[in-house]
């Protein structure tokens, strides 16, 4: 369908054009007309479904009919899992928002950068504050935000939102939103936390699924290399010149991982890069801005760069390590092949992942043909796993206080 058949105002359709928006994806079809209808919502959709243009531009388009007068309230609060989603989110409301006749004023609230200076935005007035829920939970707690004008909550990528203990502070947020208000999920797995989060923020949702939304996935050569573990770094070397792979997003399993590959890399003359939770914002936002500008040709990365990163002409994605979660693998594969280009996701796999790349493959709905690439063939024996004693329950420390800990170091 065409984004001029969804009723968005002539000012948003000027700066669709401008931006190469012509046909709505199935999420932006399904979702728009029902936010025009004031309905709340639970969507189901996978990374590259283009969900972000589907809850921000019908707000932009109800905000703008408003007629608000005095300094600017919080009208919108839009939630991610990330920083570099929230400043895409950021981003999009004010490319979108170019040619109305007011323009809203968007803050981003986000770690890694001045706390200071986010509260002074947000006191001197704004009307969309975009942020990442651990920053937004310290500012509740201060007290120092006042969303009692809210008209739109938005949870965008809410399933990952669990991994940074969002579950446990959701009663905090509650507590600080006005009853009415129209709220908007967005996730791509809806597990039974998801839903007792959905049961608790939403009224009589609208249920969105889209399964058939693998448009990004059908213009992926997906492939499956097998290697033994310590071979791996020099097959990642071969095969980025042999393939002449132009830009390459490699995901490791741990922030010293690929702070210790680039190093590598850079030693044999490429341009490499890390990307992790461990560098300042401004450091993360200069290493994506020359990846995006090819200045970087590798960059090794964990998976807050499986989400929210949107760079539309990395050629390959490569999985050194596997993700823990079966989930995160598509998200992984969806930073290659999108707008509608092609892309290559390779996933390299020892004898000890074989057993959980069949899981992936099983929930995913794919079967890969393995591969081994000649002078590094796979060798060996699996290694024979050995039962241990079975965990006491209660005594796994929980993973907002890991979180905890990881934060005060």
């Amino acid at each position: 369908m065409s984004f001029s058949k969804l009723n968005l105002s002539d000012k948003l359709n000027i700066s669709l054009k401008e931006n190469e928006y012509i046909t709505a994806t199935a999420i932006q079809e399904k979702v728009i007309p029902l936010v025009f209808e004031h309905k709340d919502i639970m969507a189901k959709a996978q990374t590259g479904s283009g969900k972000t243009a589907s809850f921000v531009l019908p707000i932009l388009n109800l905000w703008a009919k408003e007629k608000y007068v005095g300094k600017a309230k919080i009208r919108c609060l839009v939630l991610t899992p990330t920083r570099e989603l929230a400043l895409q989110v950021s981003q999009a409301f004010n490319t979108f928002s170019k040619y109305l006749h007011k323009k809203p004023k968007v803050v981003s609230v986000i770690g890694g950068e001045s706390i200071g200076e986010q509260l002074l935005d947000i006191q001197k007035g704004c009307d969309f504050v975009v942020a990442t829920t651990g920053r937004l939970l310290d500012i509740l707690k201060k007290k120092q935000i006042n969303l009692s004008t809210l008209d739109f909550l938005v949870l965008d990528e809410a399933d990952k939102m669990l991994d940074f203990g969002f579950e446990e502070e959701l009663e905090l947020l509650l507590e600080s939103l006005p009853t009415k208000r129209q709220n908007l999920m967005f996730s791509a797995t809806y597990p039974p936390k998801i839903l007792n989060i959905a049961s608790k923020i939403t009224q009589n949702p609208i249920e969105i699924s889209i399964e058939s939304e693998q448009t990004t996935v059908e213009t992926i050569n997906q492939r499956v290399i097998e290697v033994n573990k310590e071979n791996r770094s020099a097959l990642l070397r071969t095969l980025i010149k042999d393939e002449k792979w132009e830009q390459v997003l490699v995901f490791m399993a741990s922030k010293r991982s690929c702070d210790n590959l680039a190093f590598k890399f850079r030693k044999y003359g490429f341009e490499a890069e890390s990307f992790h939770g461990n560098l300042i914002q401004e450091e993360r936002n200069e290493t994506l801005e020359d990846f995006k500008n090819k200045k970087i040709k590798v960059l090794f990365a964990t998976d807050i760069a499986a989400r929210g990163l949107h760079i539309d002409n990395i050629s390959c994605v490569v999985n050194f390590d596997l993700p823990r979660a079966v989930a995160d693998y598509i998200h992984r594969i969806g930073r290659t092949g999108r707008a509608g280009k092609n892309g290559i996701a390779v996933s390299f796999i020892s004898h000890e992942d074989k057993e959980h790349f069949s899981l992936i493959e099983k929930r995913s709905d794919i079967k890969l043909t393995r591969e081994q690439i000649v002078g590094f063939e796979l060798t060996g024996e699996p290694i024979k796993k050995i039962k241990g004693q079975a965990p006491i329950k209660g005594k796994r420390k929980s993973k907002k206080d890991k979180l905890r800990e990881q934060n005060s170091k």
